[in-house]
């Protein structure tokens, strides 16, 4: 078996490949995409971290590749649906980075809360400005943090120590979870009301990104402190700028950037604004620990056919994920479809199987169901491996129920997810031997495809209303792929499903919910 580390990686991972019999490695830093096109074809194994592009188009050449494995948790650079397609296994090493990240948010709090790099920066010009860099304690001031994940978690634990009084939102944590680690839950506004010093701990989607906004920094208070070592665009730039240079915002301590590396733009240049070029991972220890990681998990998989913290496959011997994969699909498009759907924190999941899928093991299918109801929410932080223990440590109860008698077709999958608000059912069969679908969504019933872009807009059953969503996604440019209609009774509540063919922008969508007996909106990607 050949292996390629076509990234830096860590001298300890690489070592690992040239002790185990059987496995050949080559190191090749800095390949062009061509480059990369040309050789990937004689490889088994690659191993990356953040650098190399896993392309359709490289994808499409890699003829005897099995694994990619990504040193870290991100893996924006790998065309993970072009790879499962091909049966290609993608893994990361999940945890790897979780407390380098928030010690190094806790070192740009401290530091600007003490002007640590400005005041070094006049010394070294030979000033002595004390005075002038005189800063605030952290101890009894309020940290906001939005988002506990794993590293939010860390970061409100430390900042605990810190004697730092602890409110946080996110929506997805019951209000027990955030007792037991000592945290105050809040709604953002609270957050941003109350808060001295705000960090984010947030993936990027349509809801988070340019969340630290002109509105939003305007219900903070005066002099508040912002760091952000979570994704660029979930700060609005300009705004934040805006808001430092007022005296709104007292300081900001930024490792993400909208565009990377971003330069010398108006934000980076402002003397109250710390910058650090993406080191939130970038330590010895974490990059040791991810490649001695990946390394082993690559080696286990080509050797053993062991599978570990796989994002696009279960933990499963070969025959029998041959069997599974087709359910394992259309569980996780169900749940990445309830996953950015929902708006409140999860209480359960409730797994019901008939037909002939419950002579399977079903568990892999639950799990895969889990993964995609939690990838909105967590992103990169779950996968087929942890999705179960994310959901514990989340306090979400999974139960599992089989009925043998068939209903209205072979096989049915039915989920029911209960919420702090409401409860969500979905139910999804195969079509054929393979194909996917979604054939109810609460009381809605149809033949929905979950694939590519979609919007989901709910509304009253009138006429007129498909020609004018219709028209509207043609003056934005948007071509219609599929779309299914669904209602409860005539002149009732209606569900309009459509597929596009790229996605619908957010002023396309504010569009259509101005129409009449449009009620809501909601842009998805599965």
């Amino acid at each position: 078996m050949k292996v390629l580390v076509s990234d830096n990686l860590s001298e300890l991972g690489v070592q690992i490949f040239r002790d185990a019999p059987g496995i050949d490695v080559d190191v090749k830093v800095g390949l062009s995409p061509d480059q990369l096109k040309e050789i990937i074809g004689e490889y088994h194994g690659l191993a990356i971290r953040g650098a190399t592009k896993v392309t359709a188009d490289v994808i499409a050449v890699a003829d005897n590749l099995k694994v990619v494995g990504r040193a870290g948790t991100g893996l924006d650079n790998v065309d993970i649906r072009a790879a499962s397609k091909r049966g290609i296994v993608v893994m990361n090493t999940p945890g790897g980075n979780t407390v380098t990240t928030a010690e190094h948010t806790l070192s740009m709090m401290m530091s600007l809360a003490r002007n640590i790099p400005q005041a070094c920066a006049s010394m070294k010009d030979g000033k002595w400005e004390k005075k002038k860099f005189s800063g605030t304690e952290v101890l009894n001031k309020t940290l906001g943090v939005v988002g506990l994940g794993k590293i939010g978690a860390v970061v409100a634990d430390r900042a605990s120590g810190l004697g730092m009084n602890i409110i946080a939102y996110d929506p997805f944590l019951s209000e027990d979870q955030a007792k037991q680690m000592g945290v105050r839950l809040a709604s953002m506004d609270d957050v941003f009301k109350e808060a001295d010093f705000i960090t984010l701990h947030v993936p990027l989607t349509d809801d988070t990104r340019g969340l630290i906004n002109a509105a939003n920094i305007a219900k903070m208070r005066d002099g508040v402190r912002i760091i952000n070592c979570s994704r660029g665009p979930v700060v609005n730039e300009e705004d934040l700028a805006d808001a430092i240079e007022s005296g709104k915002v007292a300081g900001a301590a930024v490792d993400v950037y909208a565009s990377e590396p971003p330069g010398l733009t108006r934000l980076v240049g402002l003397d109250r604004v710390i910058c650090t070029p993406h080191l939130g991972a970038s330590t010895k220890e974490a990059q040791d620990n991810v490649a001695i990681a990946v390394a082993d998990q690559i080696k286990d998989y080509l050797l053993n056919g062991i599978i570990r913290n796989a994002v696009n496959a279960p933990a499963v011997a070969g025959e029998a994920l041959d069997a599974l994969r087709p359910y394992l699909d259309l569980s996780q498009r169900l749940g990445l479809f309830l996953g950015q759907i929902l708006e409140t924190g999860i209480k359960s999941v409730e797994a019901y199987y008939s037909g002939d899928v419950v002579g399977m093991d079903v568990k892999p299918i639950t799990t895969s169901f889990l993964t995609g109801l939690l990838t909105p929410i967590m992103k990169e932080d779950v996968n087929q491996v942890n999705a179960p223990m994310v959901a514990e440590e989340r306090g979400i109860v999974v139960s599992e129920t089989k009925v043998s008698r068939a209903e209205d077709y072979l096989s049915l999958l039915r989920f029911k997810v209960v919420t702090e608000s409401r409860e969500q059912i979905v139910e999804g069969t195969l079509f054929g031997k393979s194909e996917p679908r979604m054939v109810r969504y609460g009381a809605f019933r149809g033949e929905f495809d979950l694939s590519g872009d979609l919007l989901m807009i709910r509304g009253k059953d009138q006429p007129g209303v498909i020609g004018k969503v219709g028209t509207a996604l043609g003056n934005c440019g948007i071509n219609i792929s599929h779309f299914q209609f669904a209602r409860q009774e005539l002149g009732g509540e209606a569900l309009l499903f459509l597929n596009t063919d790229s996605q619908a922008d957010i002023p396309c969508v504010a569009s259509i919910e101005e129409l009449e007996h449009v009620v809501k909106v909601r842009r998805l990607t599965i």
